[in-house]
């Protein structure tokens, strides 16, 4: 196989456009073939889910960072940061600069839950909440924790992230890179109560071990879970299959009944996490706010789905979060499936409205397949998409640029005054942060503080670049 000499742009810096950008180094060296790769993202530092998406407390899961580092200290990944698509730069003027582009944007906004009242004050998407509790840039640095009861919706890691940083108290998240604004708003929250919500039983959570296992852990938390929703859910085939031929769901079913309390137990923790099963959320109700959330009961019927069984019951609450999934945003100039919320496509290569593919376009990640799997997954997602990329490079079926190459995309943000940072500038902005963690004035050893106002980080990321140059 032969390759021609490649310029490629991938749109999103988080691990899906990362592992793009590697596999794709190494593939066109394996044929001995060159490409420069630009990695264009919308926020001033990289690695996207894992810096803006993961819990706080997740270390183990935020050590992936270390291996996207690596990736992108090589130099064979040049990082062009704080560009917005479609604001700053077109993506027909990247289809002219390159010969192929990828697009990696991941899935960002909340998937609908159509209940009633789900617009009311006082109901909130998970996504905006993970996003101020990560310190998002763009999402406001004030949260409103009033609510003494908080319902979650959803039985996903997402949600157990969203209750456990609800329930856990804010002294035992100064050890992470929690922004002192979110430190401050968690101390202010007169949460008693955080209960999380399944329409399903509890041998069908989407869950993973360690997440639930990490629940029993909380320092001044008790866990409370029902007998009636074991019960309920108790002789359905379907879950019993499950246990029998998968592990995880064994420890997690073990987990999960090592929590249920004898007759007359009463808690002892000032704070309680509720995990209640077998109940499909059908309206959210309030005057003027979030008041109560009514379920109706359902009951499996063997083959992993449920029904409504007509029982209902409200839980009076004061705030509501909906953790049923995430959903990916179209891009200007890109097709865009908005029922399955993906760039439509074909194992990466992106297709019309007609089915045919657009030449040297492609996707990888959620916004290629819809947000599931973990983040591993996005390494044989990105695979497929980059081995598709070569082989239609080998074919000679790349458009190819109109732009000269040596017209350097830098000059036109620099034209068009946009202020893009670097991978020099994220190590300025990385070694500023780690600072603030040194400097932090107390007992607990603080690895980072992170910096939220985009400004800031821009301003840091800039003139740190140009002082190292």
């Amino acid at each position: 196989m032969t390759l021609p000499t490649l310029r490629v742009a991938i749109v999103g810096a988080g691990p899906a456009g990362i592992y793009a950008g590697n596999i794709l180094r190494r593939q066109v060296s394996e044929y001995g073939g060159d490409v420069t790769i630009d990695l264009f993202e919308s926020l001033p530092a990289p690695y996207g889910l894992i810096r803006y998406g993961v819990a706080p407390d997740h270390p183990r899961i935020k050590g992936i960072v270390n291996s996207l580092h690596e990736m992108l200290d090589s130099g064979d990944v040049r990082l062009i940061g704080n560009v917005e698509i479609g604001r700053d730069i077109e993506v027909d003027e990247l289809r002219e600069r390159y010969d192929a582009v990828i697009f990696a944007t991941g899935a960002l906004r909340d998937a609908p839950l159509e209940v009633p009242g789900i617009d009311l004050p006082g109901s909130y998407g998970s996504a905006d909440f993970v996003a101020w509790y990560d310190g998002h840039p763009d999402v406001p640095r004030e949260w409103p924790l009033t609510a003494e009861s908080i319902a979650v919706i959803g039985n996903g890691n997402v949600a157990l992230d969203v209750a456990r940083v609800l329930a856990k108290h804010p002294a035992d998240l100064l050890s992470t890179d929690i922004p002192a604004n979110v430190y401050d708003g968690l101390v202010a929250s007169p949460v008693t109560d955080v209960h999380v919500f399944g329409r399903r039983g509890p041998g069908h959570v989407k869950f993973t071990p360690i997440e639930l296992r990490e629940l029993g852990e909380i320092r001044d938390v008790d866990i409370v879970v029902y007998d009636e929703d074991f019960e309920a859910a108790a002789g359905d085939p379907h879950a019993e299959a499950l246990h029998a031929s998968n592990n995880q769901v064994k420890v997690m079913t073990r987990t999960l009944n090592s929590w249920r309390k004898p007759a007359g137990w009463t808690p002892t923790a000032s704070r309680r996490l509720h995990l209640h099963f077998l109940h499909s959320p059908v309206a959210i109700t309030g005057d003027g706010r979030v008041e109560a959330v009514r379920f109706e009961r359902t009951r499996p019927v063997g083959d992993g789905s449920v029904v409504g069984t007509g029982e209902f019951v409200d839980y009076p609450v004061q705030a509501v979060y909906r953790a049923v999934g995430y959903a990916s945003s179209p891009l200007p100039g890109v097709p865009f499936d908005e029922l399955r919320a993906v760039i439509p496509n074909r194992e990466g290569r992106v297709i019309d409205e007609t089915g045919t593919p657009l030449p040297g376009v492609y996707a990888t990640g959620w916004i290629k397949r819809g947000p599931v799997g973990l983040i591993g997954h996005t390494k044989g997602d990105a695979l497929e998409t980059i081995t598709h990329l070569v082989s239609d490079a080998a074919a000679g079926i790349l458009p190819v640029p109109v732009v000269d190459a040596d017209a350097d995309v830098l000059d036109l943000l620099e034209e068009r005054g946009v202020p893009f940072t670097t991978w020099e500038g994220w190590l300025a902005l990385d070694a500023h942060e780690r600072g603030l963690g040194d400097a932090f004035e107390g007992e607990t050893v603080r690895e980072r503080v992170k910096v939220v106002s985009r400004d800031e980080q821009v301003e840091i990321s800039r003139s740190g670049a140009l002082i190292e140059s």
